[in-house]
């Protein structure tokens, strides 16, 4: 038994030596804790993002209303609201003539139940509504305002070569927000060239709205990738505004005149019925007016669209206040002759008439024209082939000031838009397979 009680003895030694020693580790830990605490704080989720842990949700301030917009888009909403109230819808209205299917048949030929019906088939009208775009301007030299828009949205009511209207054709304005009133308007001169026309209130008793017209900005200042806006009233939705960059500029584009003009290029949507309108800059200038749009498979804006530049109308409008059909003639120098180029003429006609691959074929000269006085000498026969007749015997212009020379476009370019009046240049031209040069001074023929 005494074995035993002295093994009891020193197994509780061991055990009271255990328990001090952990005692002790306990006792340290708690000291270093205590230290650490003390010297550097440690960062809780709260301290780093100040959203606090306790359950309560973290207040959210309420935007400011004014300071939502981007600055591109405050600019775009000031522009719209200072000079928006300048753009109207333009709509058109052009009575046909009454049907009379049996005009022709007695009555008494044709079938009862088209007897009874041939009254109301005679009274029947045909009307054409179409619509379009315009704008207010204030020329420099006037104390009235003007109507500003395509001639090709105000054609189809003119009689041809005129500016007169058909019989019971008639067009309005509307200007929204301002009681959408429509006031009768008539056309008071138009540019088929670069596809202007000038219109005016037909009743004095009903003006234009007094709101502030649109300046007219330099279009040689136009830059690619500058942002543009445009207004206008595409498939007849008044008051219709989009955005987006200049794509190109100078680019040739043909008008309703037949005559490639040097247009400004943008991708901001543009579609039928915003012809005639504005095309602005950020400073709510006015730099074309959008005429057209590149349309593949039928579809409306593919992001190509184009504006006559602004500085095409300045040039234009003094000959649309006088009134009546004027166009490129009367204010850009010009060769006086009918053109055409050589590379659309099939492959067997340039060999049986010996001309070259690329070039211009005089086609006729304008007697007193600038091209006459030089002696250039336009088609002398006709050479027919099949059913076609072509020009032959005519001089071929193969380069001018020592460029090659490709078509017509390209001579009709240079000459109307790089070239002013009494500039001097010289021809290479190909007669009776002969070079020789021909020097031509531009005139203003109009």
């Amino acid at each position: 038994m005494r074995s035993k009680s002295k093994y009891n003895r020193t197994t509780g030694v061991w055990l009271l030596l255990v328990a001090l020693l952990i005692l002790a580790g306990f006792v340290v830990t708690a000291c270093d804790n205590k230290a650490a605490a003390t010297s550097e704080p440690v960062e809780t989720i709260e301290d780093v993002t100040g959203v606090s842990n306790e359950g309560s949700e973290p207040e959210i301030e309420p935007l400011n209303e004014p300071q939502v917009f981007l600055a591109n888009e405050q600019n775009t909403i000031d522009v719209v609201n200072a000079f928006g109230p300048a753009v109207a819808a333009i709509n058109i209205s052009v009575q046909g003539e009454a049907m009379r299917p049996f005009e022709d048949i007695p009555p008494s030929q044709l079938p009862p139940e088209f007897r009874d019906i041939l009254p109301f088939l005679e009274d029947e009208i045909p009307t054409m509504q179409s619509s379009g775009s315009g704008f207010l301007i204030k020329p420099k030299a006037s104390d009235a305002n003007y109507l500003v828009t395509n001639f090709h949205v105000v054609q189809d009511s003119l009689e041809p070569g005129t500016t007169a209207f058909l019989d019971g054709a008639s067009i309005t304005a509307v200007f929204p927000g301002h009681n959408d009133e429509p006031v009768p308007v008539e056309v008071i001169g138009a540019n088929p060239s670069f596809d202007l026309a000038l219109l005016s209130p037909l009743d004095n008793d009903k003006p234009f709205p007094e709101v502030a017209s649109l300046i007219i900005a330099d279009s040689d200042n136009v830059q690619v990738g500058q942002k543009v806006i445009a207004i206008g009233n595409p498939f007849g939705l008044e008051f219709t505004v989009t955005t987006g960059i200049v794509s190109a500029v100078g680019r040739l584009v043909p008008s309703v005149g037949q005559i490639s003009i040097p247009t400004i290029q943008t991708d901001a949507a543009i579609n039928p019925g915003n012809s005639g309108g504005a095309l602005l800059n950020s400073r709510g200038e006015l730099i074309g007016v959008n005429t057209s749009i590149i349309n593949p498979e039928g579809r409306s804006s593919a992001g190509i669209g184009f504006a006559v530049p602004s500085n095409l109308l300045v040039e234009a409008l003094s000959n649309l206040e006088l009134g009546g059909i004027s166009n490129i003639r009367d204010t850009r120098p010009a060769l006086g002759v009918t053109l055409r180029s050589v590379s659309i003429l099939p492959e067997g006609i340039r060999e049986l008439l010996d001309l070259p691959d690329e070039g211009v074929v005089i086609v006729e000269v304008l007697p007193g024209s600038p091209a006459d006085k030089a002696g250039l000498r336009g088609a002398q026969r006709t050479v027919t082939v099949g059913s076609t007749n072509f020009p032959a015997g005519g001089d071929v212009i193969t380069a001018v000031d020592g460029e090659k020379l490709i078509n017509a476009e390209q001579l009709n370019a240079l000459i109307t838009y790089e070239r002013m009046e009494g500039d001097e240049f010289e021809l290479m031209v190909l007669r009776d397979g002969q070079e020789m040069k021909v020097n031509v001074t531009l005139e203003i023929l109009g």
